[in-house]
């Protein structure tokens, strides 16, 4: 598949981290949740407009992401949304969840009262554990 060109607004608010088979991969920039963002390439708005193979695709690649999260950053839960409700842009947000986060048990949309950053490297080095785990193609940082 072609990359798909992101919407401005995901641009700004994540890191962008590289290319899945079907999706592209970006993190939030707001660390109090391990926050990902996967845009399918695609036009169509919604998830489940997509035609069968290539929504397979997407959910796969989404449910490699959460694997990621739970076997390599420890945590038990994790929430999975398409809302597109602000950017039009189809993106699926797969987010780690604890009961010591911020925001818990609220949704994370708008419950974090500040913002974190990353550590030095810390981006770079779940870019290269998701190129190792599930075959991102990552981007240069």
């Amino acid at each position: 598949m072609s990359h798909v060109e992101i919407h401005p607004q995901l641009l700004a608010d994540c890191y962008y981290l590289g290319h899945l088979p079907a999706c592209e991969l970006l993190l939030h920039r707001n660390a109090c949740v391990p926050w990902f963002i996967l845009v399918p390439d695609t036009a169509l708005a919604d998830l489940l407009d997509l035609p069968t193979e290539h929504r397979d695709a997407v959910v796969a690649e989404c449910a490699a992401v959460s694997a990621f999260i739970k076997q390599i950053l420890g945590y038990a839960k994790v929430n999975f949304a398409g809302l597109g409700n602000v950017v039009p842009q189809m993106h699926l947000h797969v987010i780690g969840r604890s009961e010591d986060d911020a925001a818990w048990p609220q949704p994370v949309w708008g419950n974090f009262l500040g913002e974190q950053t990353y550590a030095s490297g810390q981006v770079q080095q779940w870019r290269e554990g998701l190129a190792k785990m599930i075959g991102l193609v990552p981007l240069e940082s």
